[in-house]
């Protein structure tokens, strides 16, 4: 239940941060290009990174808080971290066939599937 509690609470408060992290850039520089969403993914990638390293080698964090920053805090703020963790593990394993795999079919079959999507809305 306290994990629970941790991915819930982080959730919260990454979703609030990306939200916030969009509109700011909304407002800097306009639409046009997701500007917001490449940062978050980018700072949440380069936070997971920092995150489950410094968990593993230099803190001795409980697993709910692990599991709530990890999951909760940077699943909320971008789910793109999970998938950049996923990938360099593999990397690291030297599975080079199955992270260009993994990489390469996430962001394709993603988009076909949001287009997918998009498709049955408009014409249901």
């Amino acid at each position: 239940m306290q994990t629970l509690l941790m991915i819930g609470l982080g959730g919260a408060v990454g979703a609030i941060g990306r939200y916030s992290l969009g509109r700011a850039f909304f407002h800097m520089v306009g639409p046009g290009f997701p500007w917001g969403t490449l940062a978050a993914n980018v700072l949440g990638s380069f936070a997971m990174g920092l995150l489950v390293t410094a968990a593993a080698l230099k803190f001795n964090l409980s697993q709910p808080v692990q599991t709530g920053l990890t999951v909760g805090l940077l699943g909320g703020f971008t789910t793109f971290s999970a998938f950049s963790l996923e990938t360099a593990l593999m990397i690291e394993r030297s599975q080079w066939t199955h992270a260009i795999s993994y990489s390469v079919g996430s962001v394709v079959l993603c988009v076909m599937a949001l287009f997918a999507g998009m498709y049955i809305v408009r014409h249901w």
